[in-house]
């Protein structure tokens, strides 16, 4: 693991902010998918909306060393293919260097900040397609919520369609995130969980922008996932939720969903980062081993137990 250098970091920001850019031109990349045909992703781009709780912690995300720490242990470990974070991330992640061979995916719109009133108004506020092409990133990521009741969903899902558009042409991973989303009360959006409204969130996901080439969908976990998958032909991603009391359980509902058709690995922030005991590479590398990666030890106990 890298040593932690923030303070190093601090300094570069300060008096030479041109090495951002340098460490960029000279990052050693991969190709996006390997020979398993599966990615796991590390997600760290929720600050940048306001969302900082873990579990019953408010501001847990708000430390930015801490989470450089856990980020760093995090794709220091066996099975890691990248991460997707905001520009401050990946530009100090990118400082520190540990981004060396691995996949970086840039988030594009971060306006939806949790409980403003402007929440579905979720317009690219970070990453655009032109410097996620200029700094050689792997793709660009998308939130995509859909809420019939907010006249602002027609201006993400129009925003969302030029950013696949122009993240194609490039020939870059366009990941969008898309939920059906609703008002629970004035200033409180709820993504919507039910199979149907997360298929219909599907339909209409899979077809923004001109081509769907380099689509991929990062979808969540639903009771009848088979639907979901089913509703497209499109690489898809399972996304973890927040962290839980019971880390097992939660990791477990991404075995459930890795054997479908489809089905091409893992996007998880939060309950990677910052599970319940704290242990960052033990978390990691539960993940990775669904994917058959990781430990040799945990790869062959999950392979025993089916």
């Amino acid at each position: 693991m890298v040593e932690l250098r923030t303070d190093k970091l601090r300094e570069l920001r300060l008096h030479e902010p041109e090495a951002i850019a340098e460490a960029a031109v000279k990052r050693r990349r991969r190709p996006l998918v390997q020979a398993d045909g599966q990615l796991f992703i590390v997600a760290a781009d929720h600050p940048a909306r306001g969302a900082l709780a873990v579990g019953p912690k408010p501001t847990a995300m708000a430390d930015r060393d801490d989470l450089l720490e856990r980020l760093c242990v995090a794709l220091s470990r066996p099975g890691v293919d990248g991460v997707l974070g905001t520009p401050d991330v990946i530009e100090d992640l990118l400082l520190l260097g540990v981004l060396e061979e691995k996949i970086a995916i840039g988030s594009m719109n971060r306006a939806g900040i949790r409980g403003a009133v402007f929440e579905l108004d979720d317009r690219f506020t970070a990453y655009d397609v032109a410097t996620i092409a200029a700094m050689g990133l792997d793709g660009g990521k998308m939130l995509c919520r859909i809420a019939p009741d907010d006249p602002a969903t027609a201006r993400t899902l129009e925003a969302c369609g030029r950013a696949v558009s122009g993240l194609a042409s490039n020939r870059l991973m366009a990941m969008i995130e898309p939920f059906w989303t609703s008002h629970a009360r004035p200033g409180e959006a709820r993504n919507e969980y039910s199979t149907d409204l997360v298929v219909r969130s599907v339909t209409v996901a899979s077809a923004l922008g001109a081509t769907s080439a380099y689509t991929w969908l990062k979808l969540p976990v639903v009771g009848e996932m088979e639907r979901v998958v089913a509703a497209t032909t499109l690489p898809v991603l399972v996304l973890g939720g927040d962290a839980t009391n019971n880390q097992d359980e939660a990791l477990a509902t991404f075995e459930r969903a890795l054997g479908l058709p489809g089905v091409r690995g893992i996007v998880a922030g939060r309950m990677l980062l910052y599970p319940e005991d704290d242990d960052v590479a033990r978390a990691v590398d539960q993940a990775a081993s669904f994917l058959g990666r990781g430990s040799p030890d945990l790869v062959s106990s999950r392979r025993l137990d089916k």
